[in-house]
């Protein structure tokens, strides 16, 4: 089998095999810790512009499954200790290396993961190249960035999806990279939702009087999306609004508040969240490499915290109509411990309607 490398930007070099895109790929190196759903993680647009790891060794083994993806492939590199090379499920397609081929991702497998995984932890992320003769020079691989990650990604026309049976409320759903199954938990509610483009005016957004507007997942430094954050200022207090990941850090920064880089960020479907007014522990998935500086908050409070670090995953803004949250509620894969949020932003469309009455 051929040899393929993994090159750090500071000079450290994985070897390994080649599986996937034949071509290299330069991009900021991430690790998830999900067991499973890496068909979610591989299809998830939040990853745009990454080289995703995959810290547990064995990926692959149920194969490709269409109907379980959450958007396009956007990752730039995929890593993993051992693919399956003869998945076995009844719903398979096909294989991940067919996956990876079709989508033009270049990946690397047969390395020490879990070596890679410890240095990450250590030093935090930083860009990678994959390869198959490491380079003379790492100028490349050092100045590489994501940048305009959302404005990429995002739709480019309003597309409406209609409700699951009797439409009881409109909602928008502003696209900074949405997952799939965010619309499905709307739809499910009884939502009629409108996508809209993440450039979408707040004047365009207010003319089609939706009961809620949501506030999908995306890519990218939350504080580069100038534009959206202008758009959320004006919206803020006059739409019920709820916040995912990172609508929830473009929300906050609306509200007059903060964002920062993590080391190397929260990926995986084993993330303890607290929430502080109960004393409640949840499990979530989530992914994101930036948090909302929890001491920058002045239009809002903490609602919940990492029990890990400690870091914000959820604000309440209770004279605003809005809240957010950092984790992923609607994970197609798990757990589903807080889907009772999306009640929650039903709930606070059926109360702002009725008080306009």
């Amino acid at each position: 089998m051929k040899k393929r490398y993994l090159v750090l930007e500071d000079g450290t070099v994985f070897e390994g095999r080649a599986f996937g895109a034949d071509r290299a790929a330069v991009g900021e190196l991430v690790f998830t810790t999900g067991m499973g759903g890496y068909i979610a993680t591989l299809t998830d647009p939040s990853y745009y512009g990454q080289i995703v790891l995959q810290t547990f060794p064995l990926i692959g083994n149920y194969g490709i499954i269409e109907s379980d993806f959450e958007g396009e492939c956007r990752l730039r590199g995929y890593v993993v200790r051992e693919w399956c090379e003869t998945p076995s499920n009844f719903r398979c397609q096909y294989d991940l290396d067919t996956f990876l081929k079709n989508k033009g991702v270049p990946g690397v497998w047969g390395l020490d993961t879990r070596a890679v995984t410890k240095l990450i932890r250590e030093r935090g992320v930083m860009n990678a190249l994959i390869c198959d003769e490491p380079p003379a020079s790492l100028d490349e691989v050092k100045a590489y960035a994501v940048k305009d990650a959302v404005r990429s990604i995002t739709v480019r026309a309003p597309e409406f999806c209609p409700a699951e049976g009797e439409a009881k409320r409109r909602v928008t759903l502003i696209d900074y990279g949405a997952k799939h199954h965010i619309l499905c938990e709307l739809q499910k509610r009884g939502c009629d939702v409108t996508i809209v483009p993440s450039f979408t005016t707040a004047e365009e957004i207010i003319a089609a009087h939706p009961d809620g507007v949501m506030l999908s997942n995306g890519p990218g430094d939350p504080a580069e999306n100038t534009e959206c954050i202008e758009t959320l200022k004006k919206l803020l207090g006059r739409i019920p609004m709820f916040g995912i990941c990172l609508g929830h850090q473009l929300l906050a920064l609306a509200a007059g508040g903060r964002t920062m880089k993590l080391k190397y960020g929260h990926r995986g479907a084993n993330q303890p969240v607290r929430e502080l007014s109960t004393g409640s522990t949840y499990i979530t998935s989530q992914n994101h490499g930036y948090a909302v500086v929890s001491e920058s908050l002045t239009n809002g409070h903490v609602s919940f915290e990492n029990a890990n670090d400690a870091t914000c995953e959820g604000v309440d803004y209770p004279g605003l109509k809005a809240f957010s949250v950092q984790f992923h509620p609607e994970a197609c894969s798990g757990p589903r411990d807080t889907m009772f949020l999306f009640d929650r932003f039903v709930s606070m469309m059926e109360e702002d309607r009725h008080a306009a009455e």
